[in-house]
């Protein structure tokens, strides 16, 4: 069994992980075959999510932005992100921790000598493993429900809202709690402003 870091983990970090250790197998599989499965049209061009995740559809399908919906064949195939090695130290056996990205789109940390056996179907080496969460920055606007300050969260996956600093969760009770207010933002809507940058109009989607 995995040991992670809080001991109230979901099942669906646990089968994010197992997955992301068949990863390589699975990729290795795929690449026999460059026919899309469904229809037998050749894959498309390899693209990259504004997360980072790498994707292939086929040739004959594509992604509308304006309806949210696939048009043509539906057929996508996910390609495993490439583990990063960080300046960071594992705290169980000191030895170099990487950060990986599941085939759902969460990040994690792990030890870089762990790993999966897929014969014994269980983990080896260092099993230090650190689910990352969402990160929040302050802005400089206000809540339109109650005038407490609003912050820019964005999510694991790479989503991003706007929220009420007040805003929370009871993990006990499973309930919201604070002020209520969230605006989801769609690509490029918020740009962050560095000193000395202009600030520019959204892209037109």
């Amino acid at each position: 069994m995995v040991a992670f870091c809080s001991l109230k983990k979901s099942w669906t970090e646990l089968l994010d992980y197992v997955i992301l250790e068949h990863m390589d197998d699975m990729d290795e599989k795929n690449k026999v075959d460059e026919k899309c499965p469904k229809c037998g049209s050749p894959l498309g061009p390899i693209t990259e999510t504004p997360t980072g995740r790498k994707l292939q559809r086929c040739s004959t399908g594509s992604w509308n932005k304006e309806t949210r919906k696939s048009e043509g064949c539906d057929y996508v195939k996910w390609f495993a992100v490439e583990p990063k090695t960080l300046d960071e130290k594992c705290p169980k056996c000191g030895s170099p921790l990487v950060l990986q990205v599941t085939r759902f789109g969460k990040k994690l940390k792990k030890c870089s000598t762990g790993g999966w056996d897929k014969v014994a179907r269980k983990a080896t080496g260092c099993d230090y493993v650190q689910w990352i969460n969402g990160t929040t920055e302050k802005l400089d606007e206000k809540c339109p429900l109650c005038a407490n300050p609003l912050v820019l969260y964005t999510t694991s996956k790479g989503k991003r809202m706007k929220k009420c600093s007040t805003s929370g969760w009871d993990p006990k009770a499973r309930v919201a709690t604070g002020c209520t207010y969230v605006e989801w933002l769609k690509p490029g809507e918020y740009v962050k402003v560095t000193p000395g940058e202009e600030l520019l109009p959204p892209e037109e989607n």
